[in-house]
This record gives structure tokens, sequence and C-alpha cells, in this order.
């Protein structure tokens, strides 16, 4: 018999699961990235996969973003950011994993 507010077994394991499913990384994006539209691009790519987090420039001319989501949608922005938009031309893109914070709600643009 359960009582009423119990977890089942099965409830942990999902939620456990669904947790431990989630990753984040942040990317430092170096090259032709800034003025040429990089995180609007960022936004929409991160919208196309469902990442949340943010985008910004960074004061030495290149791009921060910091991505939250599952293992294929991070790797799948990832692509993307390598990639760049049509007038940008990205040298390199950094990669670290960070712990991920579940704090975001959307995928943003930082000034």
């Amino acid at each position: 018999m359960l009582f009423s507010g119990a977890l089942r077994v099965s409830d942990c394991a999902a939620h456990f699961t669904f947790a431990a499913m989630r990753i984040a990384r942040k990317f430092l994006i170096s090259g032709e990235v800034q003025g040429v539209g990089y995180r609007f691009f960022a936004q929409r790519a991160a919208a196309r996969h469902q990442v949340l987090g943010y985008v910004r420039n960074l004061e030495n001319g290149d791009v921060e973003a910091l991505a939250e989501g599952t293992l294929d949608s991070v790797e799948a922005f990832r692509h993307d950011l390598a990639t760049g938009p049509a007038f940008a031309r990205v040298e390199k893109v950094e990669e670290l994993n960070v712990e991920p914070t579940g704090s975001y709600s959307s995928f943003r643009i930082e000034r």
C-alpha cells in the first residue's frame, strides 16, 4: 500500500535518469565572430536544438556561449557554433564541461 505523497522506486529512477541526461558546456568561439550576427545565429541554433543558456560578446573579440541540455542537443549546438553564420569566420571553438545548474528557462543574448 502506498501512502499519499509516497514515491515509487520507478519515480525516483525516472527523475535520476532525466537529471543524469542533462549536461552543460561553456564555449569560447574565436575568429571573426563579432559584428556578423553571430549571437543571433547562436540564439536561433539554440532554439532549433532546444538548449538553454546564453551567448555574449567578450571584450577580446571572442564570443562566449553557455548551453544546457541533452548530450545530443548540446553536441548539435556545438556543431552549429563551429560553422557560424555566413559572414563569420570561426577559427576555434574551445569547450569546457561545467555543471548544469538548471537555472535557465530560455537561451538569451547577453550584452
